[in-house]
């Protein structure tokens, strides 16, 4: 084991081999993330701002805005590894043309879904669904051994909590009916209820069934399941919950105005709600780019009441920032932040002793003169195609001892990003999918 710098994050091992598979195939590391962190500290700083208030019982709604290689996803996901360094849950989904906050066929309730997939807690970034559900149930126990209460008794006294929320009475069954099946050993009885939290029943028979539940989690249902899964993380002892929703320019490409329209009142709403104090303990970050906030005829700006609750602070110009606003807005990636960046990144790799023999700190300027002259500034500002380069230059040095890394540099192949926010939507994801659109006589 050993720091990464005097004073800096602790690297041992393990997070070391998880951040750099990661960079490896081009994704976020779901934990570490702070390992190569640069710069953001005072947004990073604002936002942890926002999770105490989410702590403290509040709901916030937060717009982080920037262009494609700015940085949004690894931001966002560093924004909900501090979160859960703070005891909160996080759910974390991007939005496709398959998933939708409004919609019809299933939409919505596919994003739903896919936030329950990225459910994290600490110490389990993704997946964590159970985890959380058995932490409330080893809770409910515990009281009830102390207090010499049944199990059943106590467990039915603290979900009728939920009673009171849309959904809330069903919800609280099938959590009394996973407790059961966690106690007999009934694993299908278990997975059911999993999958019903998970909102994967797609009719209600099949629930029904299952379960003995008639109602199931549907594209109409969404929002009020995100504020009753909210209310229950905070009864299995968690702090509240934040749900990170990324390319929101998914909504912004629809080309029916009424598909947008109607995800953007469920935006509306949501605001409305966490500003309200409608919906505690609850969190949520929206990540899109500056065309899905602005643009005055496909954007959120196309929406007045969206347009005037998420107005930019009219002093923030000339250099002055707000990070404390709806909306906070990335800057670019600079040179000298891929210069720290790569920095970070050799240093990461030649800790926990894997040291390489014959690289210093040279490489990293000649590496990025050599990107350079292959694609210009786009190897500093969509940097996740250099990274995984860079990785891979290291790697057959630490593979090959003695080979030069001056003479390995021609090999390097960068080729300048696609950016897939220009990319139009296909036909067949582009539809008006509104509940009117879907009725017939």
């Amino acid at each position: 084991m050993s720091q990464a710098a005097a004073g800096g994050p602790r690297i041992t091992n393990r997070n070391r081999d998880m951040v750099l598979n990661a960079l490896r195939s081009g994704i976020v590391p779901a934990r570490e993330a702070r390992l190569i962190q640069v710069g953001r500290e005072k947004e990073i700083d604002a936002l942890a701002t926002g999770i105490k208030q989410v702590i403290a019982g509040d709901g916030i709604s937060r717009f982080v805005i920037g262009d494609y290689g700015s940085g949004k996803t690894f931001f966002l996901n560093l924004i909900c590894q501090v979160a859960q360094q703070q005891k909160l849950v996080t759910m974390r989904a991007d939005l496709t043309p398959d998933r939708r906050l409004q919609g019809t066929q299933g939409r919505a309730r596919k994003l739903y879904s896919a936030l329950v997939s990225g459910m994290g807690v600490k110490g389990k970034p993704t997946q964590a669904l159970s985890a959380v559900v058995e932490g409330f149930i080893t809770q409910v126990r515990a009281n009830a051994e102390t207090g010499g209460r049944p199990v059943l008794h106590l467990l039915r006294e603290r979900l009728q909590a939920l009673a009171a929320h849309p959904g809330g009475p069903t919800f609280a069954k099938v959590v009394e009916a996973y407790w059961q099946a966690y106690e007999q050993g009934e694993e299908a009885r278990r997975e059911a209820a999993l999958r019903w939290l998970q909102a994967e029943y797609a009719n209600k028979t099949e629930a029904s069934r299952d379960l003995g539940v008639r109602e199931i989690i549907d594209d109409r249902t969404i929002f009020d399941h995100l504020k009753l899964m909210a209310a229950f993380t905070t009864m299995a002892g968690y702090k509240g919950l934040l749900v990170c929703l990324d390319e929101l320019v998914n909504l912004y490409k629809l080309s029916h105005k009424g598909a947008r329209v109607s995800n953007y009142e469920q935006i509306l709403n949501i605001i409305n709600e966490t500003q309200q104090g409608q919906a505690p303990h609850l969190g949520f970050l929206f990540g899109g780019t500056p065309d899905f906030l602005t643009d005055e005829h496909r954007g959120l700006y196309s929406y007045e009441a969206l347009r005037s609750r998420l107005r930019e602070n009219p002093f923030a110009k000339e250099g002055l920032v707000d990070y404390y606003g709806p909306v906070m807005r990335l800057g670019g990636f600079t040179k000298e932040h891929f210069f720290v960046l790569l920095d970070k990144v050799l240093t990461l790799y030649t800790s926990c002793g894997n040291d390489l023999r014959g690289v210093d700190a040279g490489i990293i300027e000649a590496f990025m003169r050599h990107c350079e002259g292959r694609v210009g500034d786009a190897y500093f500002r969509t940097p996740r195609t250099t990274l995984k380069e860079f990785i891979g230059l290291l790697d057959i040095l630490a593979q090959n001892p003695g080979v030069d890394w001056r003479a390995r540099l021609d090999n390097v192949d960068i080729v300048a990003e696609a950016n897939p926010d220009l990319q139009p939507l296909q036909e067949k994801d582009d539809v008006d999918d509104t509940p009117l659109a879907s009725f017939r006589l």
